[in-house]
């Protein structure tokens, strides 16, 4: 095993780990925390002090 083997086992290592964090961020679990998120600008309902 040389360095380019361990070049190329690291560099899919990070794609796996890129594709994780991806379907984690986009995938379906997350909708309603986003749909959530999505209508905080329009919440009548402010919690903090406006000075």
């Amino acid at each position: 095993m040389d360095i380019n083997d361990l070049r190329g086992i690291s560099t899919i290592l990070c794609m796996l780990a890129f594709g994780a964090v991806v379907y984690w961020a986009y995938g379906p679990s997350r909708k309603d925390y986003f749909d959530k998120a999505a209508q905080l600008p329009f919440d009548e309902h402010e919690d903090k002090v406006n000075e």
